[in-house]
C-alpha cells in the first residue's frame, strides 16, 4: 500500500472545494446552464447550504449569480457535472446577483431562495 498513491482532492464519496467550483451546471436536457462558482457552507453543521452559479457573461463580466440551494443540485458523471431540473428562463428570474453587490445570508434571504425554488427551508 506504501507504494500506492491515494487520492487528496477526490474519492468515491468526497471531492476537495476547489474541484467543484468550475464545475459546469446543466439542466435534464442537457444544456449548459452555467457553472459553479462556489458554495456556501454552514458554519455550524458543516452542510453545503447552496451552490452559487454564474451565468452569462464572457471573461467574469457581466456573471450574474444565483444561489441555488443544495438539495437542487444532483452530480451526473456521464456529464461530469451537476444537473437541476431548471430552465435558463426560471433560472434569470430567480434570486441573483452581481460581483460586488454579494447578499448578506440572512434567514430572509434564505427563505427568499428556498421559497422560489420550492425547496423546505428549516
Amino acid at each position: 500500500m506504501a507504494d500506492r498513491e491515494l487520492p487528496t482532492d477526490e474519492t468515491a464519496h468526497l471531492i476537495a472545494s476547489d474541484k467543484v467550483e468550475g464545475t459546469a451546471v446543466y439542466n435534464p436536457a442537457g444544456e449548459k446552464l452555467g457553472s459553479v462558482h462556489n458554495f456556501m457552507v454552514n458554519k455550524i453543521s458543516g452542510k453545503v447550504e447552496y451552490a452559487v452559479m454564474s451565468f452569462g457573461g464572457f471573461l467574469g463580466i457581466g456573471e450574474s449569480y444565483h444561489p441555488l440551494p443544495w438539495d437542487v443540485l444532483t452530480y451526473d458523471t456521464t456529464q461530469n457535472g451537476y444537473v437541476v431540473d431548471l430552465d435558463k428562463e426560471t433560472l434569470e428570474k430567480g434570486p441573483t446577483y452581481k460581483r460586488g453587490s454579494e447578499p448578506q445570508y440572512t434567514r430572509s434571504y434564505a427563505s427568499t431562495i428556498h421559497g422560489y425554488y420550492g425547496v423546505p427551508f428549516v
